[in-house]
């Protein structure tokens, strides 16, 4: 097969940037003298290379202002230089005592082992530093002499459960997508009384979708403080068609492999995406594209979430829509939801809003009451939102002061206030939808369900956790369960709840028997 591009280049170099890169603010960097030492043993760094080490090895009032760093590449693209060029620093001219690389498998482990050792032997100014090479039990050894500050580097392979013994001063962690909670759970506590540790993270994404990869991937890409993350992997919905199409865009084998054009030829690369190469694993092993991560206790199939991507997706002509809106715990974000059916009557939802902070929300649903003319506007009284209710009843937005008479005879555009009963009804009711048979329409059968494929929703329907609430084994969105913000997702929730009951009480004709719901 013939590859398509959407570029005219000839000679051409990966990306030397990743996609996403985040690391802590720093003053100064030790990148300077540990390439110069590298390149004095003969390994000459790419400048992808050099940027990881740059900021990586960044300091800030002289401790390294990340203490945790990821590295994520596809295979063969040279991160074992960035390890070597580590090594060869922390070794012979940071002054540590104890370095510890550690590998998923012996083997990975002995070729760093044996990678390094022929680095230094090859240079004699640091030859002669080192005390002994060694290899005893299982693992292998550089110890430097005692008047060369008498640093040891050990190669060791992780067991499947412990990561205990698999602690240093500083430490790489090879093949970081085997990582599993125990060992990282085991690793933690003894680096926590060094001085001055680092652990740098290095890999490509985990094939199975609830590797403990998934959450240093989550805490990387969100900033968090004195973690530095960098991810040259394709951001890609492999269940999109037009995402597929993308794998044969030699623009896109560029930007994610940093080596090619280097190290990678393009004739390698579209050998690997031939039908008789790495098939379905191409997007995966090559462009380093994660998949959906499993996420415990979720309730929400993603594969099922991915099948009612519909980017065209719209409410009908005329539809009437229920709007709902959403508050975090903290504050922080809110979220303006819709619901109503298309044309051919499937389910529509639709993130209108969702922003920073909450001063913008009571003038936005203003507005949107004024546009789109909703039946109603919902909330969930039990996560703050009725805080607002005062400044909307300025503008004209009322409560009705006992839920039966929205039940009985709802004003177009009021409020609807979910207790508690009604929340658990809104969140049963929407799994009862989400995971119902499809219907047929022009001879195709179709998820009920349309979305258009909006990221913060898509992000909390895959991150949802489910809470039980009483002892009837019903159960609500749990926020405090989620690690993600699920406020777009109970927008959504509670729109098509409101629909639902207008539905039933204005127009009096809804059946479960003949309903699209």
């Amino acid at each position: 097969m013939t590859p398509s591009t959407s570029s005219a280049l000839a000679a051409r170099r990966g990306a030397q940037t990743p996609r996403i890169a985040n690391y802590p603010p720093y003053t100064s960097s030790s990148a300077a003298e540990a390439i110069e030492l590298a390149e004095s043993a003969g390994l000459r760094l790419d400048d992808w290379q050099r940027y990881v080490l740059q900021h990586g090895l960044g300091e800030h009032r002289g401790r390294w202002a990340a203490t945790r760093v990821g590295c994520w590449v596809p295979r063969q693209n040279g991160k074992g230089g960035i390890i070597e060029a580590l090594e060869l620093f922390w070794l012979f001219l940071a002054g540590e005592r104890l370095i510890l690389h550690s590998a998923h498998e012996y083997k990975t482990a002995q070729e760093g082992f044996l990678r390094l050792k022929e680095l230094i032997e090859r240079c004699p100014d640091l030859d002669a530093k080192v005390d002994r090479y060694w290899q005893a039990n299982g693992e292998q050894g550089i110890s430097l002499t005692r008047k060369a500050g008498g640093a040891r580097l050990r190669f060791v392979a992780r067991s499947r459960t412990s990561g205990r013994g698999f602690s240093g001063d500083k430490n790489i962690l090879d093949e970081g997508q085997e990582l599993t909670e125990q060992q990282i759970a085991a690793l933690m506590p003894t680096i926590s009384a060094r001085p001055d540790p680092q652990i740098w993270f290095f890999g490509t994404p985990p094939e199975l979708p609830d590797a403990w990869a998934y959450r240093l991937k989550a805490d990387g890409e969100a900033g968090r403080p004195r973690l530095a993350w960098f991810d040259w992997g394709a951001d890609l919905d492999l269940d999109n068609p037009v995402d597929r199409l993308r794998l044969d865009d030699r623009d896109l084998w560029y930007a994610t492999n940093p080596a090619m054009g280097i190290r990678i030829l393009e004739a390698t690369v579209e050998d690997e995406r031939a039908e008789s190469g790495l098939g379905e694993k191409f997007a995966h092993e090559r462009l380093g594209v994660w998949l959906p991560a499993a996420v415990p206790g979720a309730v929400l199939d993603p594969a099922m979430w991915s099948k009612m991507l519909d980017r065209e997706s719209r409410r009908g002509d005329g539809e009437p829509v229920m709007l709902a809106f959403d508050v975090t715990p903290l504050r922080d974000h809110a979220t303006i939801g819709l619901y109503a059916l298309r044309d051919d009557g499937r389910e529509h939802m639709q993130l209108i809003d969702h922003r920073p902070g909450t001063d913008w929300l009571v003038p936005r649903l203003v507005e949107l009451r004024e546009v789109l003319d909703p039946i109603g506007i919902a909330y969930d009284q039990k996560n703050g939102a009725h805080t607002f209710l005062p400044d909307l009843r300025e503008h004209g937005i009322e409560r009705p002061q006992d839920r039966e008479e929205w039940d009985q005879d709802p004003k177009r555009g009021d409020l609807l206030e979910l207790d508690t009963a009604a929340a658990v009804d809104a969140v049963g009711q929407f799994i009862d939808g989400f995971r119902a048979p499809p219907i047929e329409i022009d001879g195709t059968a179709v998820p009920r369900m349309a979305h258009l494929g909006q990221e913060p929703l898509d992000v909390a329907v895959r991150g949802a956790v489910a809470r039980p609430i009483g002892d009837a084994g019903q159960i609500g969105w749990g926020r405090r369960a989620s690690e993600v913000d699920i406020g777009p997702l109970c927008a959504v929730t509670e729109a098509r709840y409101g629909y639902r009951l207008w539905v039933d009480v204005v127009l009096g004709d809804y059946d479960v028997a003949d309903s699209v719901f």
